[in-house]
């Protein structure tokens, strides 16, 4: 029998992922209930239906709302219970293998770089904000962040002792880093789009 320490589980790590993988699975959820809806009732006018400027017709409709082929929804049905189930893996005190890891990495890269895309569609080709596209965009940046920091501080992915160091600093101001992200999308939408007062207007009218 071993007398090595058990190495502590990562909880912070385990409730991000919970939480953002549940919102996540929240806005899949939506989004492809509406999208059944439109199907089954093209006069059906989906409840993210806010304005002119935030709903979700529009991007569930367009060519880039099914970009494989299949709503783009459909595929966080399939991802986001994969994030909540790790997470809760690793609140059990799961371990997973390192080729896990960066499995799970590559993955979530994936998301991220399809999410910008899809936020540059929205922004400077449909000219519209979705609400339940805009939490998939705000879920899916922290996973990405809190995922591959976490495999760069523990060494799942090749680094230097310096970036590993940087990644172990950085790790703690992931909010941060988070709400950054999300600045520079608020001023691209602003710049392109007007937006900030168009959505004033739209809620003004949500609420008349």
């Amino acid at each position: 029998m071993s007398d090595a320490p058990a190495r502590p589980k990562p909880v912070a790590l385990a409730v991000w992922l919970l939480v953002l993988g549940a919102f996540g699975l929240l806005a899949a959820f939506e989004l492809s209930l509406e999208k059944v809806l439109t199907l089954q009732d093209p006069s059906h006018v989906p409840n993210c239906n806010v304005g002119v400027l935030i709903g979700c017709s529009t991007n569930l409709a367009s060519w880039q709302g099914a970009a494989f082929g299949f709503p783009n929804p459909f595929i966080g049905l399939m991802a986001w219970p994969v994030v909540i189930t790790i997470g809760v893996g690793l609140l059990a005190g799961a371990t997973f293998s390192r080729w896990f890891w960066i499995g799970f990495n590559v993955g979530v890269a994936g998301a991220v770089v399809f999410v910008g895309w899809l936020i540059y569609q929205s922004i400077y080709v449909l000219d519209v904000l979705c609400p339940w596209c805009m939490l998939t965009w705000a879920v899916t940046i922290p996973v990405f962040w809190i995922v591959t920091l976490h495999n760069l501080r523990s060494g799942h992915i090749p680094a230097s002792a310096r970036v590993r160091r940087l990644a172990d600093a950085w790790y703690g101001w992931i909010p941060v880093i988070t709400v950054v992200c999300y600045a520079v999308v608020i001023l691209l939408a602003q710049a392109q789009m007007n937006a900030i007062p168009r959505i004033m207007i739209d809620l003004q009218n949500l609420w008349r």
